[in-house]
């Protein structure tokens, strides 16, 4: 009750201030008193009212609309309007003082762990509006915003380096230190730095693994060992936001090894850091990697295997003729007389009658288990002739891990591969224990366990080294084992935030979601049953579907008729073609960043903005040209332009990423909303943005596919986003369905935001 007192209080204070005004400025005072209100800012112009808000207003104040066609935005009069709603409001001005602490205070709570400077403008605008404060100009706001960046990051610098001991810090700045003997030369550098030596350690380390093969797991172990020996402390970046360390680790990884040197000489602390976060990712990056080697390698070893004596079962499928349809005959006359006698009713119908039978058993007891043994027997020898020493040295780079107590004997297993890793003997000596995990068993049983001369159970090295790393691989797919310092295949329990417990309901309730499972589970069955039911309800009466039993399968939809082509649809793009028939796309994109100035924000995106927009936008140009065209950097320097290769290499390797071009999108579509009529499309946006992402996901979930496009398991998602709405359709999609089909459904029938 007290708050709507209040509210109607303040209420009747804005109409009293409101209609104390002359009529000529009533309608600009409430537009000017409502803005402020809303935004904690004044409007910088007539352009801030849309229309529809000038007459409601209008309306309310009992003034013509006209009359702010009238109205000064400068002078003596705004200026006194303004000073009244600050002081009805409670608001001031934002003096030199406020603005040093608004930067510390940005510096502090925001910038140590958010480095856009979009998103660091809005943090500083909602604190504004809580103190009361009115925002300074846009120009101060970008100077606060950069000093605030740039002080934050310089604390850091300073807090990671302290952190380092001086052997740790040498031994971080030895990466880009001049080599004696350098190689030089184009064909350096993992990224085709010519300043970067192709045996250096950095260069080791910043390359990108290879296709699966014992040559690229020894690499990356090599690679591994390497950023282990610099010695970094654990927690070292505890504390950072990841995408602050990911920021420092693309910085570190684009620059090259002079422009580091460089940098080392003038701050020292800057450069640690940076090459600090470089190692420290690329550590959980290549974990991540041998682990994928891993679980590919141990695949390629059983694949090859079956490959290998896929006749053999061919041969064997053979041996009785006809075996493919006796199973069918057998079924059929089973079927026709279920309570009758097998020796009357299912012998006659088989040709040869019990003898036949008798062979199909024969050979499925001889020769099923002979396959078996054979493909076991095959990808041993695999293994221990190639990949074995792959796998061994990779146990000792790696640290397998399990939450759960059941697969623990899998780790324990793999302690003891490694203990005997060295050893000649074939099985294992009298009195040492091998766990028994689930690879040990059932198929593999009889390889991996025998019986020596003396009645005594063995147990078979190698083979049981290849039973524990197939049951390794299994269960690193559904996470139940997983590795210590990995990014994906990490610890499960580091997927949920560490404050999840505490904070279950908050997040529960954002997610509209009952803490009750069984409340849950009965929503959700209800639902379902009540959309099986009306669509079950609904499909006597459709024409366009049919339900039926069908190889190609069971639903069929009758494709949507073409509808006719509107007429000003042809004349529109008639009039495209005649304008704008023969602009190559490359005139196009240059088009699009000169009138919208999309690159100014490009900087800001990299985290670096010491290259003027205008340069920025001649360089992208031509490393655009080179790699569109195919024709190679070196190509394109040979032009009439200033620019060296190892400028457009620079810009190539700093600014030609996904993050960027996620920013010249939108800074591009933010332009053409500007650029919209409003009076010819109105102000609800009429823009459809549409896109498949791929989502992993584990082997145990139903819908994950591999997808070539992607290069890995998971489930691809079609959405279709406008600015404004979350996601206004979205639909998952068979890794051969059409995207283009479901660009269109989404488009022509989106579902409410």
């Amino acid at each position: 009750m007290d708050e709507l007192v209040e509210h109607w209080t303040v209420l009747n204070d804005e109409a009293g201030l409101v209609n104390a005004k002359q009529e000529n400025t009533r309608l600009a005072f409430a537009l000017l008193l409502k803005f402020y209100t809303q935004h904690g800012r004044f409007p910088r112009g007539r352009a801030e009212f849309p229309d529809e808000v000038v007459d409601y207003v209008a309306r309310q104040t009992k003034t013509p609309a006209s009359t702010l066609g009238r109205y000064e935005w400068s002078g003596r009069t705004i200026e006194r309007h303004r000073r009244e709603i600050r002081d009805h409001l409670g608001f001031r001005e934002c003096s030199a003082a406020d603005a040093d602490t608004l930067t510390g205070w940005l510096a502090v709570n925001v910038a140590h762990a958010e480095r856009q400077p979009d998103r660091v403008r809005e943090e500083l605008l909602r604190q504004c509006r809580i103190e009361r404060i009115e925002p300074p100009s846009p120009g101060q706001i970008t100077r606060m915003v950069r000093s605030a960046l740039h002080h934050a990051e310089q604390t850091w610098f300073a807090r990671i380096a302290a952190r380092l001991d001086t052997q740790t810090t040498a031994r971080i700045l030895a990466l880009v230190a001049v080599s004696d003997a350098r190689s030089g030369g184009e064909a350096g550098g993992s990224d085709g730095d010519p300043d970067e030596d192709q045996g250096s350690v950095l260069s080791l380390i910043k390359a990108i693994p290879g296709n699966v093969s014992l040559d690229s797991m020894l690499t990356e172990i090599r690679k591994l060992t390497a950023i282990r020996a610099i010695g970094l402390p654990a927690g070292l970046f505890a504390d950072v936001a990841p995408k602050v360390l990911a920021g420092w680790r693309f910085r570190a990884g684009v620059e090259s090894p002079s422009h580091l040197r460089t940098r080392a000489r003038t701050a020292p602390e800057a450069t640690v850091t940076l090459l600090a976060a470089l190692l420290a990712e690329r550590e959980r990056e290549v974990t991540d990697t041998l682990v994928d080697l891993l679980i590919a390698t141990v695949h390629r070893v059983g694949a090859r295997a079956e490959r290998k004596v896929t006749e053999e079962l061919i041969n064997a499928f053979k041996r009785v003729s006809g075996k493919e349809n006796l199973l069918f005959t057998i079924a059929d006359a089973a079927l026709t007389s279920p309570d009758g006698v097998v020796r009357e009713v299912v012998f006659p119908v088989v040709r040869g009658g019990e003898q036949t039978l008798r062979e199909l058993v024969h050979e499925f007891k001889t020769k099923g288990p002979v396959y078996r043994r054979t493909v076991q027997t095959t990808l041993k020898a695999s293994y221990t002739n190639h990949y074995r020493r792959g796998l061994i040295e990779l146990l000792q780079v790696l640290e397998f891990r399990s939450n759960n107590t059941v697969h623990q004997p899998v780790i324990d297993a793999l302690t003891l591969v490694q203990r005997y890793a060295k050893a000649g003997n074939t099985t294992y000596p009298l009195g040492e224990s091998a766990p028994e995990h689930k690879g040990t068993l059932k198929d593999w049983a009889e390889l991996v366990y025998r019986t020596d001369t003396r009645g005594r159970r063995r147990v078979a090295r190698m083979v049981y080294e290849v039973a524990t790393f197939q049951t390794l691989r299994e269960q690193l797919r559904c996470k139940e084992v997983w590795v210590v310092g990995a990014d994906r295949w990490r610890n499960p329990d580091e997927d949920l935030p560490t404050d999840f417990e505490s904070r279950r309901a908050e997040h529960y309730g954002e997610l509209r979601k009952p803490l009750d499972p069984t409340e849950f589970c009965d929503s959700l069955r209800k639902e379902m049953t009540s959309a099986l039911a009306a669509l079950n309800d609904a499909l006597p009466s459709l024409d366009w579907v049919e339900i039926a039993e069908r190889r190609a399968g069971a639903i069929k939809l009758t494709p949507i008729e073409a509808a006719d082509e509107p007429r000003n649809l042809r004349r529109i793009k008639n009039e495209v073609a005649r304008r704008w028939s023969a602009v190559p796309l490359i005139d196009i994109l240059k088009e699009a960043i000169l009138r919208t100035g999309c690159l100014a924000k490009v900087t800001a995106a990299t985290g670096s903005g010491h290259m003027s927009p205008e340069v920025l936008a001649e360089r992208l140009m031509l490393v655009i040209y080179a790699y569109g065209t195919n024709c190679g950097i070196r190509q394109v320097i040979s032009g009439a332009h200033a620019h060296t290769e190892e400028d457009l290499r620079y810009v190539r390797r700093r600014y030609l990423t996904p993050e960027v071009a996620r920013t010249i999108a939108v800074e591009i579509a933010d332009a053409t909303f500007a650029a919209r009529d409003a009076g010819l499309w109105g102000q609800g946006s009429t823009a459809v943005a549409s896109d498949s992402t791929h989502f992993r996901a584990w082997d145990q979930n139903l819908f994950t596919e591999w997808h070539s496009r992607y290069g890995g398991r998971g489930i691809l998602v079609y959405w279709h986003v406008e600015r404004g709405s979350v996601v206004v359709h979205s639909q998952t999609l068979k890794a051969s369905a059409s995207e283009v089909a479901a660009m269109v459904e989404g488009a022509i029938r989106p579902a409410p935001p």
